[in-house]
């Protein structure tokens, strides 16, 4: 957790501050019932008017003093733990950015949804705590003893015996409590994997009848989660009645002693009083330490979690010294390129060679899991191979700019993917520059206008969150003008027409071809149809090249080629 408080550096002078109005409204606390203590020997027994005066004026500074520093203190120390809280965030996020699509597996979305937010705000609220209470509790702690034992040192004995008891009965409550606080994280994580699957999968669940399933699979996982808060919470709320108990006894000890005492004219009723209300701050500053060592463990196990994300290296970085861009533009290179997923068996792609420049289209074509899509991964660097070269424009990619080697490349995923906005925030994510006309241009050539012209607002109409007021082709038609609004140097189309009719497709590509004469396209597809009038195209088997041709080429020399076009056309379409 301290290695997290690195990011308080921008908060040092705040920092300060807050230690020095918490120490000031320690010492106001400390001093006040020493002064009442006077008022009540001296000037309320022997009759001294001005002095009660002269003293309650005193009293009534301090009390503002210390009013003020606290109020201050809470302010400052809140600004500063909101602040915190904002830069783990914001730093969490900015790591994950950076991650490569091996470091989104090791740590699943719902854990980073819980680590950024819940754990996040664990280690804000102990923060506040710390902030507050660091100082306090300890100062008053120490400084009620010293002034107790100057009121009235044999009386302290009640406080010295009631300490012990406090501390075991802190230690017995926290031992129990502190190990479920961390089970608990992990079964929030549990919870928000459960309905994230839930909202992602609606439609499969309604559409096979599990919705009674997974509302008993959620409160199964609901109901775990609130076993194990109250089992902690009821283990941790032993602690303040046990504390009352011990500082009510204890006040009962002081006042039959301290009566006694004062009987015997060996103590004054004031003291008496001062030293009731130093107990009571000992015994309360004790209940904040107990509580604050109670959220302690909590937000260690929080703070744990995050530095395990923040502490993951991502596997590809830039280049120390990036080579300069020369004057190719487009051009993509496979120089026997081995790539194996990391703990896998077998390579995923096994030496790759091939050339594709601008103008022309490469299509990608092979059975289920053969490594088509794996293969145009490769190109916007999102894994880093096991051997030989990928160069865009004539330079590996490792040697060049992640930023710098993307801002090259329109890349339509496998999966179509929208975000919530309307639709021209949709396509402006390929160009936040984009004019209007260019935007609609694009929206054209991906065969998106007819349907965008049928919603109530055009170009304004909203998406919903993840699309899902949007037809599965209608979406990859609107990621498909969002890469083309980009007008990159390369194209890649992962599978991105396979929810299309064969209508829609063939005028797609027939506006792309006449789009794209100045850059390099990659299309990966399953159907034939899509790749046979490319310029060349790559037949994958099992991560390996069973050859590479245009369609006729290929329908004489490669069997994979040949047995993949027969069992999709018939033998007329064939000739």
């Amino acid at each position: 957790m301290i290695r997290l408080y690195r990011f308080l550096q921008p908060y040092r002078i705040p920092i300060a501050g807050v230690l020095i109005l918490v120490l000031c409204q320690a010492l106001s606390d400390l001093y006040l019932p020493t002064l009442m203590s006077n008022i009540v020997d001296t000037g309320i027994i022997t009759g001294d008017t001005n002095y009660i005066w002269r003293i309650g004026g005193l009293m009534l500074l301090v009390s503002i003093g210390g009013g003020i520093s606290a109020i201050a203190a809470s302010f400052l120390s809140s600004q500063i733990s909101i602040g915190f809280g904002r830069i783990v965030r914001g730093k969490l996020f900015s790591h994950v950015e950076n991650f490569s699509l091996h470091e989104f597996d090791k740590i699943s979305t719902a854990s980073m949804i819980t680590r950024t937010t819940n754990d996040t705000t664990q280690v804000q609220n102990v923060t506040l705590i710390i902030l507050r209470l660091m100082i306090y509790a300890p100062m008053v702690c120490i400084g009620g003893i010293i002034m107790a034992l100057r009121q009235d040192v044999v009386l302290s004995w009640v406080i010295i015996a009631a300490m012990p008891v406090i501390l075991i009965s802190i230690l017995l409550i926290t031992s129990k409590g502190i190990p479920l606080f961390t089970i608990m994280q992990k079964k929030i994580d549990k919870l928000n994997l459960i309905l994230d699957e839930n909202l992602n999968g609606m439609r499969v669940i309604r559409a096979f009848d599990r919705s009674r399933h997974e509302i008993q699979r959620f409160d199964v996982a609901n109901q775990d989660l609130t076993d194990t808060a109250l089992k902690a919470n009821r283990i941790i709320s032993l602690l303040m009645p046990i504390m009352m108990m011990i500082m009510n006894f204890s006040t009962i000890a002081i006042i039959w002693f301290g009566g006694l005492r004062i009987n015997d004219n060996q103590m004054q009723i004031g003291s008496l009083i001062a030293f009731l209300q130093y107990a009571a701050l000992i015994m309360f500053s004790m209940i904040m330490m107990s509580m604050m060592f109670v959220m302690l463990p909590r937000a260690a196990a929080s703070a744990t979690r995050i530095n395990e994300v923040l502490d993951i290296t991502p596997e590809i970085n830039d280049p120390v010294e990036a080579a300069q861009p020369g004057e190719q533009r487009g051009y993509v290179e496979f120089q026997d390129v081995t790539f194996s997923y990391p703990g896998a068996e077998q390579p995923a792609l096994e030496n790759i060679t091939f050339k594709a420049g601008p103008g022309e289209v490469t299509a990608i074509i092979g059975s289920t899991g053969a490594g088509k899509s794996t293969l145009v991964n490769l190109i916007p660097r999102f894994y880093d191979i096991d051997s030989g070269h990928v160069l865009v424009d004539g330079i590996d990619v490792r040697e060049q700019l992640q930023d710098e080697l993307r801002m090259k490349i329109g890349y339509v995923p496998q999966q179509a993917i929208l975000f919530s906005g309307s639709i021209n925030d949709n396509i402006h994510y390929g160009n936040a520059a984009a004019s209007q006309e260019e935007v609609e241009h694009a929206a054209m050539v991906a065969q998106a206008n007819d349907f965008i012209s049928g919603m109530k607002e055009g170009f304004d109409s909203e998406i919903s969150q993840g699309g899902t007021n949007v037809s599965g082709g209608q979406k990859q038609r609107l990621s498909i003008a969002r890469a083309l609004v980009r007008k990159p140097e390369v194209y890649i189309f992962d599978d991105s027409f396979s929810a299309l009719d064969f209508k829609t497709d063939a005028r797609l590509r027939a506006a792309l071809k006449d789009e794209t004469t100045t850059a390099t396209v990659f299309i990966v597809a399953q159907r034939v149809s899509t790749v046979m009038d490319a310029d060349r195209i790559i037949v994958l088997d099992d991560g390996k090249v069973a050859g590479i041709g245009t369609h006729h080429e290929l329908m004489a020399t490669c069997e994979v080629y040949s047995e993949i076009v027969s069992s999709q056309l018939s033998a007329e379409e064939i000739a």
